[in-house]
């Protein structure tokens, strides 16, 4: 699934803070060509990228030397920049968007979250073969849409490589919610290692990277406010699970460097605005495995927009979101400097910038906050453990290993596919209101169901009481004396108006792995093992996802829009990427409006290329 970049010899140790930091002038090395700076209209407004407009775009794809630590290495660039060029077009334009193929190797340009034609879509092996050396492709599509998305290659680890960029469509009517000033804020991490070695790192040992594994200090601590015996019982616990309580991230930066507009913290890109100015914060997270935790101390966020999709206004102190995620938020600066503040899930490092009223100015930088464990509460106290040998955690826990999955419940399942690829499947085309009794599909499903093929060595954990909410911020962000956003928080201005018959069919797929053999999959079978998710044109479907990992996922269904429900199944937010955490089930509909062949997949690249990825077919 992956093809190896040509990289330089591995780097010299570097220290954590020198990481963490990085070079305040590192970056892209070479020049832009001048044939490529023509093409451009000029640096800035949106952040450092170059900005290119119209409807006619050529974009070229190379190896250029950085340094972003004091090391130089080849990143694969997009016309020669780390962001690559925000494209911004508008809403109703045809678009022209020519590529050129200047690497050793294959590439492809994925337009994140835009509906378009499969063909155009940019996943090789599914929508195209890709684009070979020395080839141009040319995409062309209309924009259906508006809002704040991205760009990034879809062909082997070229995206943690450098290969992003900003994608700004402009309203027909103009922009809902106004304002003064408007930069992209593209988070982003970045590592010396040649990703392939980090992924094969991994492998060999899935926590290699973290740092934050409990000391005896943590276990002092816990007898001192426990007791001895549950301080004990803790670590036992965990021993016996052969997982870490704060592996909450694949990297740390014990290897990445976090960027924020290609610009390490050292760096401090600076966004300039007057005061009195109402400014709009295009974040979009385009990082390959990090997930990050934004605020700006001293200012309250007004989220406007999530995916692309405007929402009601929310105003929080800080919200979290994974790769693949975008979230506009409005801020009205009334002092000097602000410090706008990323940091990473696992609290490792951050990414950060300035707000101010002229560049050289700064503000004071939060100091990282604490780490905390992974509870039973996240793991919901009720799961089993293939591995443990003792079948369950306890009293509530409960080993389906042995269960007859034709009845559950005293429901009938018989009629259900449960094929090793199909995920479980339930057809309520033929329901409705009979006989004074509600649909069956009128609320997702809360009977967890797992596929057989859940059952084997590539899982290491079952949840078998997953939790239905989403107002919880996750591990980190619980009762920190901040407001943050959560996905209950979040409610599409328009409505979902695509669709509103109920769904004729709901579909359940379970999120699994195995930390050891750090293997991800799709109900225990990874991509490859499985075969494609069926889909018909037109048919309201609902989406069941159950994580049985400890680790969030950030989903993405390429081609369709996910409109993700409570548990009582009400409509919120039409999202392209659906973060589902450790021991979650949640829902969403999707009516498939496009034919073709379609990726659906974790977007924590290495997940991804550990095979949490599916093709889906709508015929």
């Amino acid at each position: 699934m992956t093809q190896r970049l040509p990289r330089q010899a591995q780097a010299l140790p570097v220290s954590r803070r020198r990481f963490v930091q990085g070079l305040a002038t590192g970056g892209v090395l070479a020049a832009t060509p001048l044939w490529l700076q023509a093409a451009t209209n000029g640096l800035a407004t949106l952040g450092s990228a170059p900005v290119i407009s119209g409807r006619q775009i050529d974009l070229v794809i190379a190896e250029t030397p950085v340094n972003f630590t004091g090391v130089t290495r080849m990143a694969t660039t997009i016309n020669g920049s780390i962001p690559a060029p925000t494209l911004r077009l508008r809403e109703g334009d045809e678009v022209t968007i020519r590529v050129t193929n200047r690497l050793p190797v294959s590439t492809s340009i994925h337009w994140h979250g835009i509906i378009l034609p499969y063909q155009m879509d940019g996943v090789p092996g599914i929508s195209y073969k890709g684009i070979a050396p020395g080839e141009t492709f040319t995409y062309r599509f209309t924009l259906r849409q508006s809002g704040t998305y991205w760009y990034h290659s879809h062909s082997a680890f070229q995206e943690m490589t450098g290969m992003y960029g900003a994608l700004i469509i402009e309203p027909k009517g103009g922009e809902r919610y106004g304002a003064d000033r408007d930069y992209v804020v593209q988070l982003s991490d970045w590592t010396d290692e040649d990703p392939m070695h980090a992924f094969s790192k991994l492998k060999m040992q899935s926590d290699v990277y973290n740092f934050n594994q409990p000391t005896l200090f943590d276990f002092t601590r816990d007898v001192s406010q426990t007791g001895l015996k549950a301080a004990l019982e803790k670590r036992q616990m965990w021993n016996q699970m052969r997982m870490s309580p704060t592996d909450l991230a694949d990297l740390s930066a014990a290897t990445l460097t976090f960027l924020m507009n290609g610009t390490t913290p050292a760096g401090n890109w600076t966004g300039v605005f007057q005061r009195g100015e109402c400014v709009r914060l295009r974040f979009i997270n385009a990082a390959s495995n990090s997930f990050y935790d934004v605020r700006i101390p001293g200012l309250k966020l007004s989220v406007v927009q999530a995916d692309g999709q405007d929402v009601e206004p929310v105003t929080v102190d800080e919200f979290r979101f994974g790769p693949g995620e975008t979230y506009d938020v409005l801020v009205e600066p009334e002092d000097d400097a602000y410090t706008i503040f990323a940091q990473s899930m696992d609290r490792s490092g951050y990414a950060h910038g300035t707000l101010a009223t002229q560049q050289g100015l700064s503000a004071p930088v939060p100091v990282l906050d604490p780490v905390e464990w992974l509870t039973m509460a996240d793991m919901m106290g009720a799961m089993s453990h293939g591995n443990m040998g003792q079948g369950s955690m306890d009293q509530g826990s409960m080993d389906h290993s042995s269960m007859d999955h034709g009845d559950m419940n005293g429901m009938n399942h018989s009629g259900m596919d449960q094929s090793p690829s199909a995920g479980m499947t339930m057809d309520h085309s033929k329901h409705g209101m009979q006989n004074g009794t509600q649909d069956p599909l009128a609320k997702p499903s809360k009977t967890v169901n797992h596929a057989r093929t859940e059952y084997g060595a590539s899982v290491d954990m079952r949840v078998d009481m997953p939790r239905t909410n989403l107002d919880d911020p996750g591990i980190g962000l619980r009762n920190n004396g901040r407001r943050v956003l959560t996905l209950a928080d979040l409610k599409s201005v328009d409505g979902v108006l695509d669709d509103q018959r109920p769904p004729a069919k709901e579909l359940e797929f379970h999120l699994t792995g195995n930390m050891e053999r750090y293997s991800w999959s799709f109900d225990g079978l990874e991509f490859g093992k499985s075969t494609p998710v069926s889909l018909r044109h037109g048919e309201r479907v609902r989406i069941i996802l159950q994580n049985d990992t400890m680790m969030t996922h950030p989903m993405h269904l390429h081609g369709t829009w996910s409109e993700l429900e409570t548990d009582l199944g009400e409509l919120r937010v039409r999202r392209h990427t659906i973060p589902v955490q450790p021991a979650q089930r949640i829902s969403f509909l999707t009516t498939p409006h496009d034919f073709g062949r379609w990726a659906w997949h974790c977007h924590l690249l290495f997940h991804m290329d550990a095979g949490m990825f599916r093709e889906v077919v709508v015929s």
